[in-house]
């Protein structure tokens, strides 16, 4: 299993994968979720893909390299996600009758986003189809996999005009609710957060258990909800 995030405001774009593809007793494997497609000055792309992995890497095999795709053609976020949708459709046409052949069901879902030249930074959901649907300033994020532990957070503090260290922030916070609640999904994580129009990635980092802001976020967010609790009024009845 895996959770991704997808968050956009209105100073630019943050996305944040885990890195758990299985787990149990004594097996546990990671992969990197998160893939960054960049031409410094022209366009930056972001894929974080949830599903079976071997559908996931079939994908960004179709995709890579960037110089011989049609990403690098793109004229805007909705035809490079189109891009997308036609390589995941055609991982499908391949492999889809294997999967069923063998009782698995052909599982993919993946957050896209990023800015091309001069239009705005654009975030999108892409569906196992190969279609897709972009975010909106009611429903500025998206997730993918493990999400019912971490929704509710996002659901309270991000709005369009949320700050991008906020809404990274706010990921991270979400990422640890999901983590506690459930062990198929672990670190390290991936975080990457965008400035709108510098067509160019300045943070993106790999933070593991013993990174010092990590281990802060995580005690001071599990101390300050325990205390708010216990500032709540006692039920009356």
């Amino acid at each position: 299993m895996t959770y991704c995030i997808g968050l956009q405001v209105d100073s630019g774009l943050v996305f944040l994968s885990d890195s758990r593809t299985n787990a149990g007793v004594d097996h546990i494997n990671t992969f990197r979720k998160m893939t960054v497609l960049e031409r410094p000055g022209d366009r930056v792309m972001v894929l974080l893909t949830s599903g079976n992995l071997a559908i996931s890497q079939a994908v960004i095999n179709e995709l890579k390299p960037m110089e011989s795709s049609l990403l690098v053609d793109a004229k805007n976020m909705v035809e490079a996600t189109r891009v997308v949708g036609d390589a995941l459709r055609k991982v499908y046409s391949r492999d889809a009758e294997a999967f069923k052949e063998f009782g698995l069901d052909f599982a993919a879902s993946f957050i896209f986003g990023g800015q091309i030249g001069h239009e705005p930074p654009r975030l999108f959901q892409i569906y196992a189809a190969g279609n897709f649907i972009e975010t909106t300033r009611e429903t500025p994020y998206f997730q993918v996999g493990e999400s019912k532990y971490g929704k509710p957070i996002i659901d309270r503090v991000v709005e369009p005009n949320t700050s991008l260290k906020d809404a990274a922030k706010c990921a991270l916070i979400s990422m640890d609710s999901t983590i506690r609640s459930n062990l198929s999904v672990g670190m390290p994580l991936d975080l990457l957060i965008y400035e709108a129009d510098s067509l160019t990635v300045k943070t993106h980092v790999s933070i593991g258990m013993d990174d010092p802001y990590y281990k802060q976020l995580r005690s001071s967010w599990g101390d300050r909800l325990r205390q708010a609790f216990n500032d709540m009024p006692d039920p009356s009845y």
